[in-house]
């Protein structure tokens, strides 16, 4: 069988549709599978990093500038749509796939508008709560749209098309204890290990946080630091840690650009600080792992808040706003979780609890009814 499949922009967009087709290749043997991604996105560099072949479109997104400057960006993305769908036509007719299957990002858009219109089976699921431009408009061409979170159904114009599933996580996050993955990372097990990561992208105001907080480690060496900075910031934060905190890797900071090894970093925390990600979320349900949570202000109606408020109220993480705390503040908070056992394993029994362990199986169970 064969299985195209179209996400980009964010890792949260790319990571599920990585999950999917990893268990269908697992569950099907050597069934084929191709990616469709937008040009010079992450996409392009992390589906190839897990040994797929990936396409390249041109889209771009919709600015919501009510100005000369976004009127001509918006006039320029619709024109992208048009000549994307129809490369999207002759990569499938190529391809031949089964079934197309998109996970977020703009990019879903014109490749699913072409399958569809080619009568091929289509699937698009959606991780957030509340549903993305894409997603909604996407939900009356596609034969089924999947999502994370039985409240989001309400957000469709067709909510008998919805098929509430969780969000998926690659199986390699199943692949270790915290004691192999901290004896792999170089870590004694009788130090915690806090895990910071604000987004595939990067944060600037959160990098400007932890770029203040890694010189207080200096006098307290009680955890362990693996803090992803992203590619936008990682140059900036290495240049004031060189001048404030020369010797950071000596007193148990380690600063990355990117976190590749994901599943292996994450299942070695004792605690996480990160953004409010549906996937990133997920992966800290499937692990049990308790967390210091700022959603990003800078998403379309405040959805990442939405989705870190279900955590806080199960018990299983603390929600801070930007521009509620310090840096110093961040650090005491830290210290206060990591010294409070009990609580940190009341937070990860909350955490286990909102997991959807057989969300890639619903998912492709799904994929193939459908296509049946």
């Amino acid at each position: 069988m064969r299985f195209l499949f179209t996400c980009g922009g964010t890792a949260g967009h790319i990571n599920p549709a990585l999950a999917i087709a990893g268990r269908l290749r697992e569950l099907l043997g050597g069934c084929e599978i191709l990616f469709i991604g937008a040009r010079g996105m992450m996409e392009t560099e992390l589906v190839p990093r897990e040994g797929y072949e990936i396409r390249e479109i041109e889209i771009t997104n919709i600015s919501r500038e009510r100005s000369l400057q976004g009127m001509a960006h918006n006039i320029n993305t619709i024109k992208n749509v048009a000549v994307s769908t129809e490369k999207a036509k002759k990569i499938i007719r190529q391809f031949k796939p089964d079934a197309v299957i998109g996970t977020g990002g703009y990019v879903c858009f014109p490749v699913l508008t072409a399958a569809s219109r080619l009568h091929i089976p289509t699937l698009v699921h959606e991780s957030n709560a509340l549903p993305g431009l894409t997603t909604r408009l996407l939900s009356d061409k596609v034969d089924r749209v999947m999502v994370g979170f039985e409240d989001s159904r309400e957000h469709y114009a067709s909510p008998e098309k919805v098929i509430v599933t969780g969000t998926p996580v690659r199986g390699s996050f199943s692949s270790y204890t915290k004691e192999t993955a901290k004896k792999q990372l170089g870590i004694s097990n009788d130090k915690p290990l806090v895990v910071s990561v604000w987004g595939s992208l990067g944060a600037g105001h959160m990098n400007a946080v932890m770029a203040e907080l890694i010189p207080m480690m200096k006098d307290d060496q009680s955890f362990r630091l693996v803090h992803a900075a992203g590619g936008k910031y990682y140059d900036e934060l290495c240049g004031k840690l060189q001048k404030s905190a020369p010797d950071h890797e000596a007193f148990g900071a380690d600063v990355r650009r990117y976190i590749y090894d994901m599943p292996r970093v994450m299942a070695a925390a004792d605690l996480v600080l990160c953004r409010a990600g549906a996937s990133s979320l997920a992966e800290l349900t499937f692990l049990g792992r308790p967390a210091i949570i700022v959603p990003s202000p800078n998403v379309t109606n405040n959805h990442q808040e939405k989705n870190a408020r279900v955590l806080e109220r199960a018990g299983g993480a603390k929600v801070l706003l930007e521009g509620e705390f310090d840096a110093a503040s961040l650090f005491d908070e830290i210290r206060r979780l990591l010294s409070d056992r009990e609580k940190l394993d009341t937070m990860r029994q909350a955490m286990l609890s909102l997991s959807v362990p057989d969300a890639t199986d619903r998912i492709c169970g799904i994929i193939l009814d459908t296509i049946r």
